[in-house]
């Protein structure tokens, strides 16, 4: 969860699967792990509790991806006639 406070007027948010917006002039919108403001340099992050997921490619995947990437391209020259 996330947790942010507008400077201007003192709200603090907490994140949720809805949209919520503090009301005053700056506008602070937080959604999720998203926060929006007409100046984010007047939001307070208080808490940031948000957990990225691993990429999910195995060691293997990425040699063969790597391998994948150093291949030539093979060319094929057509008669004109």
């Amino acid at each position: 969860m996330l947790r942010v406070r507008c400077k201007d007027c003192g709200v603090e948010i907490t994140s949720s699967n809805k949209v919520q917006v503090c009301g005053c002039p700056n506008k602070m919108e937080v959604f999720e792990d998203k926060v929006t403001a007409s100046d984010l340099s007047r939001v307070i992050m208080l808490n940031n509790d948000i957990r990225k997921e691993k990429d999910g490619f195995t060691e293997q995947d990425l040699q063969w991806q790597e391998q994948r990437r150093k291949r030539k391209v093979k060319r094929m020259d057509f008669e004109v006639r």
